[in-house]
């Protein structure tokens, strides 16, 4: 019976989980800001056999290792399609990092505590929105977690040195994915304080041998991109792959740690990051805290070595200027855990409870304001989403009716449930939110995020014959369209692009159209002929022949500084 039973509460969270994270799977394009960059950089190692140096149209893409383009691009030659491709490392990386979580609360404590790890974290809304993302985070979180994984199990289980070496090996993993991965090797720090200290369980055995081999483990899984990236660049004689090494080893590590050149926010911003994305589970923290304290009075050193290693990861992400939300959702999954032993009695408390039922009531309210403003046509809402996203009014109808019926799900959710059971309420509303985003929001908002309808229109614009060339482009751009496009650049300034389009243009003008963002039309287009192709991502779009060019193309004073200040807003986007 109790077999049966534990079977069937496993099988239910892997079907929950498989139903929440890859509801849409295979239904949308690549969305802004990084799914296309990746999605790009991965088709293009596809077409054109470079694995090893990605390339982001002519120029070679140096801000992130290529672990998950290369997945990316592996799938794609799996299974031929690429809307399945870009999202399925995601997919695959979130349900990997739902079992670690599961396997280690199973371990440490028991199964009941990592099923209440799991659920925790499937429905943290952070781990959730990210896993439904085509982003590097996801991947890197799985190699953090799994590192944890093989850690613990030798650090609290052991010894299990194997477990210890593949610790090692997937934070190495982890640093070819997002350097950061190997900010899970500072598990190694509190594990330290309770040897020192002579807490029960917690043995580092740094006298045996078998300990440096770890080290060892994690240079091996570095070295298997490192070294033939660095052995191909310097053979190459090539100023250009040198100048990608040292942007990637060096700018885009230590020094963007040290001198964060975007996204600056004060010290503080993750205190009110956790509170915002880490809900529900976060909603727990103040019954939460003084149970921990009274566990690390007893000395228990799982408590120690799963908070230490989340509070290290926060201190060292609030050091520098630079701050992003994901930055610290590989410490979500070891919150969660640390969590999960406390959470059968925390839900049986009426104030959490009733704290769990304002969470779902509030969320009625906002799902229901949206979807009720959207169908009355409220301006606030339909001039961002037609204006800004190019959404026509027949989808905003479409969105509203989406927002009422989750809004009427929570509030049903809440009613059935009852008021000792409102973290199932919580649980049916998140799920049925995530599955009609994936389901209903995906084909709604794909043409118009992805850039697909727009350069759809403008294939249908220039007929089969026609040449297309992109003027300051987005990556969505070349990524969505319909034939081999010309580019003269990414990163290079928007005026110089525009004169090298315009100089393609005049080759052949009868048959070369050039697709222009507005903020880098210059006066010498000749805006009353030009045609305005359309609206996708907040940007407007131009369609310019030859004939729409009045003179020299050169930007004055004030349009190159008005560029420089664009430029700076789309990385912050980015």
């Amino acid at each position: 019976m109790l077999n049966s039973r534990a079977s069937r509460e496993f099988w239910l969270l892997a079907l929950m989980a498989l139903l929440v994270l890859g509801a849409g799977l295979g239904m949308r394009d690549p969305w802004p800001s990084d799914e296309p960059r990746f999605a790009l950089v991965a088709k293009q190692m596809v077409l054109g056999g470079d694995w090893l140096f990605p390339h982001r149209g002519t120029e070679l893409y140096s801000d992130k290792p290529p672990m998950l383009m290369w997945a990316q691009a592996a799938f794609y030659s799996v299974f031929g399609n690429w809307r399945v491709a870009f999202l399925l490392p995601s997919l695959l990386a979130a349900l990997g990092t739902l079992a670690c979580v599961y396997d280690l609360g199973r371990r440490l404590w028991t199964r009941q505590v990592g099923l209440y790890a799991a659920w925790a974290l499937l429905f943290a809304v952070h781990f959730t929105f990210q896993a439904k993302k085509a982003q590097i985070d996801p991947l890197v979180v799985f190699f953090i977690t799994l590192a944890n994984y093989g850690l613990l199990r030798h650090l609290l289980c052991g010894p299990a040195w194997r477990w210890w070496w593949l610790g090692w090996f997937a934070a190495g993993l982890g640093v070819i994915t997002k350097g950061v991965g190997v900010l899970a090797l500072l598990m190694i720090l509190p594990a330290a304080v309770a040897s020192i200290l002579g807490w029960p369980r917690v043995r580092l055995h740094v006298r045996d041998w078998r300990f440096w081999l770890g080290p060892l483990a994690f240079v091996l899984a570095v070295l298997l991109w490192l070294l033939p990236m660095v052995l191909a660049a310097t053979a190459s004689g090539s100023v250009e792959y040198r100048a990608y090494m040292d942007d990637i080893l060096f700018r885009q590590t230590a020094k963007r740690y040290a001198q964060s050149w975007d996204h600056h926010q004060p010290w503080w911003y993750f205190l009110g990051t956790m509170p915002s994305m880490w809900v529900p589970a976060i909603l727990a923290l103040p019954w939460a805290i003084p149970a921990w304290w009274r566990r690390l009075r007893r000395r228990d050193p799982r408590y120690l070595l799963l908070l230490g290693w989340w509070l290290l990861i926060v201190l060292f992400f609030s050091i520098p200027h630079g701050k992003r939300d994901v930055y610290i959702l590989p410490s979500l999954p070891m919150f969660c855990l640390a969590l999960a032993p406390l959470l059968p009695g925390l839900l049986r408390r009426r104030d959490v409870q009733w704290v769990l039922a304002g969470f779902v009531g509030l969320l009625a309210l906002g799902l229901l304001g949206a979807g009720i403003a959207m169908l009355t046509g409220q301006p606030g809402f339909e001039s961002r989403l037609i204006i800004e996203r190019g959404i026509n009014t027949r989808l905003t109808s479409a969105l509203g009716w989406v927002g009422v019926a989750l809004g009427c799900w929570a509030v049903f959710s809440l009613c059935a449930t009852g008021a000792r059971r409102f973290h199932l309420a919580a649980a049916a509303t998140l799920a049925m939110a995530w599955v009609a985003y994936g389901l209903v929001g995906y084909p709604l908002f794909n043409d118009s995020s992805s850039a697909r309808g727009l350069m759809q229109q403008i294939g249908q614009r220039i007929g089969p014959d026609g040449e297309l060339g992109l003027v300051a482009w987005k990556e969505q751009n070349l990524l969505m369209a319909d034939r081999p496009a010309t580019t003269f650049g990414f990163n290079r300034r928007w005026d110089r692009q525009l004169r090298d389009g315009v100089a393609w243009q005049a080759a052949q003008p009868t048959r070369r159209w050039l697709v222009v963002q507005e903020d880098a039309l210059l006066g010498c287009v000749d805006r009353d002929t030009a045609t305005l192709a359309g609206v996708a991502n907040r940007r407007r779009w131009w369609l310019v022949t030859a004939s729409d060019i009045h003179g020299p193309c050169v930007a004055t004073a004030a349009e190159a500084e008005r560029e420089r200040t664009l430029h700076k807003i789309d990385g912050d986007e980015d």
